[in-house]
């Protein structure tokens, strides 16, 4: 058994607070009704009780808005990266999470859930200690840390920071503790002493909580099942949908925004392909970029590593569709190159995931419950995505992720995204592409000194 000391000590903690706390929620309870300039209101507002009496009865009529004035800062400390994925997806949230493109984590912890067998418990330290072991093992070899680690379970200890709003606080809360986070004891759990932190920091938003839960299923249930031939079949990328004629989309939109011309008059206009050429390239050069989001593109993304999740979450203006982590299959999963170009790597990486599939099915068979068996699942393993994104959202997109500096999968995703969409309109879409090709590189010394080759590649992707 491995030295390293391994605990279940998981926190979510608030670590600061509007200064204001409910004083605002509570004035703009007040300021549609009462005579008055905003500021008189709020001075007004400075009684604590009356205050959490008012924002309790305007939330319990359904006027939710009001609490979105206060913001909660929070501290996720060695919780699972099953909670990491969990809480980054609610998108009205900002997050920083610790990489693992560049940090070690082969001695930084990971959870242990509480198993009632003591087989299954030991069987499960085991095989934590196997998958952590094989984690050294390719670092120490040469292999990268951001290839090494897709062989990292969903156990591994995260540890990150989370700003949001009452608002988003209260729907993650509700998720954690009711709704799809609660068969997981460690997401239930810590939603629990996140709420009894929040109540008695901001009592008129919190005190009614459960009064207020959702009554409605949390996850829709359908009786199909995946074919397994066809989803081998499947490419990359899949663009299911998109705006029809984007480029006159978004060019009516500027025209319309910007020189308030009549109708009869734009559709002369953006009749031409060059004129559509040059309003596009003018909207995506100014720092007016709305039009853009006129138009709307929905993909379907395949075999999306759990660790490249992430970098597709962490893009908060789009739509995505995340499958449950107790459907992922363990025998699917990324291969990087740098393992595959090693024979004896590549037997050991694969032997990894074999592994974990068997003892998955295994104590499955045993009766262990999915929810607990989701942290046995590799950072390797794959799932497919469904995501719609506007133009606008999309030009970020490219411009961070099909960038060499990027990370290669997230990168050869964007790529192949980028073409489908040119392929789709190229009258917008030669416009986009990494930062360097868009206007200028903004990495400085950490550019990757590529720029000149990198234009000429996305001029003629």
């Amino acid at each position: 058994m491995r030295t390293t000391e391994f605990n279940t000590n998981s926190k979510a903690i608030i670590i600061g607070l509007t200064d204001t706390g409910e004083k605002i929620p509570a004035a703009s309870g007040r300021i549609s009704t009462q005579p008055g300039t905003a500021l008189e209101i709020l001075e007004l507002s400075k009684d604590a009780q009356k205050n959490a009496n008012l924002i309790s009865k305007v939330t319990r009529s359904g006027h939710n808005s009001t609490v979105e004035h206060t913001v909660f800062n929070l501290a996720f400390q060695n919780v699972s990266v099953l909670v990491e994925q969990f809480v980054i997806e609610f998108r009205l949230g900002s997050f920083t999470v610790k990489s693992r493109r560049y940090v070690d984590f082969a001695k930084l912890g990971y959870y242990v859930p509480h198993f009632e067998s003591k087989s299954v418990h030991d069987k499960y330290m085991d095989h934590m200690d196997y998958l952590y072991g094989e984690y050294e093992h390719f670092i120490e070899a040469g292999i990268p840390k951001e290839d090494a680690r897709f062989l990292l379970p969903y156990s591994l200890y995260s540890n990150f920071y989370c700003t949001l709003n009452a608002r988003e606080m209260l729907n993650m809360l509700y998720a954690m503790i009711y709704g799809r986070g609660s068969s997981f004891p460690e997401i239930k759990t810590l939603g629990e002493s996140l709420l009894e932190q929040a109540r008695r920091l901001t009592p008129g938003i919190f005190t009614d909580f459960e009064n207020r839960r959702p009554t409605v299923q949390d996850i829709p249930s359908f009786d199909y099942k995946p074919d397994v031939e066809a989803i081998k079949a499947e490419a990359p990328v899949e663009l299911l949908s998109y705006t029809p004629d984007a480029a006159k989309v978004i060019s009516r939109a500027a025209l319309i925004e910007f020189c308030n011309l009549p109708t009869a008059q734009i559709e002369t206009i953006i009749n031409n392909k060059t004129e559509c050429a040059k309003i596009i390239k003018s909207v995506i050069s100014s720092k007016r970029q709305r039009p853009l989001e006129a138009a709307t593109f929905t993909f379907r993304i395949n075999n999306v590593s759990l660790s490249c999740l992430t970098h597709f979450a962490r893009h908060r203006m789009q739509s995505i569709g995340i499958p449950s982590l107790t459907l992922t299959d363990r025998r699917r999963h990324i291969l990087p190159e740098t393992i595959a170009a090693n024979e004896e790597l590549k037997e050991r990486y694969c032997a990894a995931f074999e592994k974990t599939a068997e003892l998955y099915e295994q104590l499955k068979d045993n009766g262990i419950s999915e929810e607990l068996l989701a942290y046995i699942q590799l950072s390797g393993n794959t799932v497919d995505i469904v995501t719609t994104i506007n133009g606008r959202e999309l030009l970020l997109f490219m411009k961070l992720r099909s960038c060499n500096r990027a990370q290669w999968e997230i990168r050869d995703f964007a790529i192949d995204m980028l073409k489908k969409l040119r392929d789709a309109d190229r009258t917008v879409f030669d416009f986009y592409g990494p930062s360097c090709y868009v206007n200028k590189c903004p990495e400085g010394p950490l550019t990757c000194g590529k720029a000149a080759e990198t234009i000429e590649t996305f001029k003629n992707l």
